[in-house]
């Protein structure tokens, strides 16, 4: 296996062995977290019907960073309102296959601290 296979694989394993342990219903949805290389979006979703509830992200108008950490921030700010708005007040935080560190973490804590619990 060449190594770009090879990183996709451990990439799609780590996913799954995250996402096992998950699952979001209305009352506490995913929060699922996708990081490109210039932005980050985070999305709420109810795993149970296969709707989306709530999403941000740091591409949209108004977003003034880009993708760094302070964008990270930014978007987690804006889901944790956009969840208050829908009455949700928990989550079941999903990485997927991110470390839990950088751009990620800093939408996680801003998340927390808009109000999102997990």
């Amino acid at each position: 296996m060449d190594a770009q296979k090879l990183k996709h694989h451990r990439q799609t394993r780590r996913a799954h062995r995250v996402r096992s342990k998950i699952n979001g219903t209305a009352e506490r949805p995913r929060l699922s977290v996708f990081r490109s290389s210039k932005h980050i979006y985070a999305q709420l979703i109810d795993d149970a019907n296969g709707v989306t509830l709530a999403a941000a992200g740091s591409s949209g108008k108004g977003a003034a960073y880009g993708g760094n950490v302070k964008a990270a921030a930014a978007v987690g700010q804006k889901l944790a309102e956009a969840a208050k708005a829908k009455g949700i007040s928990q989550a079941a935080f999903d990485r997927g296959h991110y470390r839990y560190h950088g751009r990620v973490k800093a939408l996680a804590d801003a998340a927390r601290k808009g109000g999102l619990k997990f």
